[in-house]
């Protein structure tokens, strides 16, 4: 085998790393790869180390054990998720975003990729440690920003119908009844039984939060499948009503205020951000 320079493995490494976030590579994978010694591959990995904590691209995080290696995540410095975050909140002021009934037009937003990968890195870095199995969101504007958290954390994305049955692909599923806190209205929320192990953990991402209706569904689908929720996260929540049917979810903006008549809204950067 040609011996390959060092410039290479690195450039090499960057792609693969970058391109499997939360994945363990052992050095025997890297190292047959090159054909280089797992001496040589474990300096190429401190190089890359050094150079994403260098340019705030992310973490390398060493796995001990039989199975052991390196994994990257892509954990955003807290000073360009908290630039990224004000640049989306100023977005979301303009006046033409207002709808009917207090909510946000939020729709190019969440279906820009760049902004969505963004937001999903954030997300997902604040439940790395919570081990999640899979992702679990609600149809459908939460389901770009779910897919994305789900790709950062390695991990599978479940959606949950809202209000109608199964699918004839999808078998038998589990239904269950909840109550929009925004609304009062009573809604219903599907999902198959073959897409979610018992004693699995979840996380919960969702687009919007006002009274947190939606999320407490997701929470109670989970009880029938006796699954641990570990962290509920959305994109926006409303400040008001300030006591939500869910706690202790992150929400990357805040939606300070919205008034119709005067045209006013008023986003902010949540303000767990700034000491991110």
């Amino acid at each position: 085998m040609e011996k390959v320079k060092r410039n290479e493995r690195i450039g090499a490494l960057i792609k693969i790393l970058t391109e499997a976030p939360n994945r363990i590579f052992t050095l025997s994978y890297f190292s047959e790869m090159f054909g280089a010694a797992k001496s040589t591959i474990s300096e190429d990995i401190d190089i890359v180390r050094d150079i994403f904590k260098k340019y705030g691209l992310g973490e390398m995080e060493t796995v001990t054990g039989a199975a052991g290696g390196v994994k990257y995540l892509p954990v955003p410095a807290r000073d360009k998720a908290l630039a990224f975050t004000n640049e989306m909140a100023l977005r979301l002021c303009a006046p033409d975003r207002i709808l009917p009934g207090g909510y946000l037009y939020m729709g190019d937003v969440l279906s820009t990729p760049g902004h969505i990968e963004r937001m999903g890195e954030i997300l997902a870095a604040q439940f790395y440690r919570n081990s999640p199995d899979f992702v679990l969101t609600c149809e459908t504007m939460g389901v770009p920003v779910a897919m994305m958290c789900a790709r950062v954390l390695n991990v599978p994305m479940i959606i949950a119908r809202r209000n109608r049955g199964a699918g004839v692909a999808e078998g038998s599923v589990i239904t269950i009844n909840y109550v929009s806190a925004s609304s009062k209205r009573l809604q219903t929320m599907t999902l198959p039984k073959r897409l979610v192990g018992s004693g699995q953990r979840a996380l919960i991402i969702d687009d919007f939060m006002k009274g947190g209706g939606t999320a407490k569904g997701m929470i109670d689908m989970m009880k029938e499948f006796a699954v641990t929720v570990v962290g509920v996260g959305v994109v926006m929540a409303t400040a008001l009503p300030q006591h939500k049917l869910v706690d202790n979810y992150k929400s990357l903006l805040v939606l300070d205020e919205i008034d119709e008549a005067r045209s006013l809204v008023k986003v902010s950067p949540a303000a767990w951000l700034t000491n991110f």
